[in-house]
């Protein structure tokens, strides 16, 4: 007399979780050592006071300063501007709008060689203190970090700005928050 057994079949994903479990490395209880800052990796990047893109598809986010013939190609409606700068002074932001305006204020800022436009509703009062920018798959938030620097009618006061891809990406910018006119 022959007995037969009926095969028994593993879908591939019990398999994966059977060969992990029985892996060596799948002691819960073995703490990861934290590597001493002696030993941590030459490739992390220094701290410094901008950061570089966080996560999206892994692209690095290119904001460029805007250039006098940028400026000259594009037509922003509004009477005072607001403008974001960073490092060594370069525009990176303008924006202009009405006062006490329901109309939003228009901008531009320049990424991978792209003058883009976004806008932010509010016109020009809604600037003062920072703003939160819109456009074409992108968000650009600026906060106002600290008192005015200088005097005057219209003295800088530093800055972050964040610029938002759609894809989550992100990265950020510090500099000075111009608004007057």
């Amino acid at each position: 007399m022959i007995w037969f057994r009926p095969a028994i079949r593993f879908s591939p994903f019990a398999v994966v979780l059977a060969l992990a479990a029985c892996s060596p490395g799948a002691e819960e209880d073995t703490p990861t050592p934290t590597p001493s800052p002696a030993e941590a990796p030459a490739t992390a990047a220094p701290p410094g006071p901008d950061a570089e893109t966080v996560g999206g598809d892994g692209s690095a986010i290119d904001l460029q300063v805007l250039t006098t013939e940028d400026l000259s190609a594009e037509t922003l409606p509004g009477e005072l501007t607001c403008s974001f700068s960073g490092a060594d002074d370069q525009l990176l932001l303008l924006a202009r709008g009405d006062v006490a305006s329901g109309e939003p204020a228009v901008g531009v800022v320049k990424v991978s060689g792209y003058v883009e436009r976004i806008a932010a509703p509010g016109g020009y009062d809604a600037m003062l203190d920072g703003a939160n920018f819109a456009g074409r798959g992108k968000t650009v938030l600026v906060e106002v970090t600290g008192p005015a620097q200088g005097g005057g009618e219209s003295p800088p006061r530093p800055g972050a700005l964040t610029y938002q891809r759609a894809d989550g990406a992100s990265r950020l910018f510090q500099g000075l928050w111009t608004c007057g006119p």
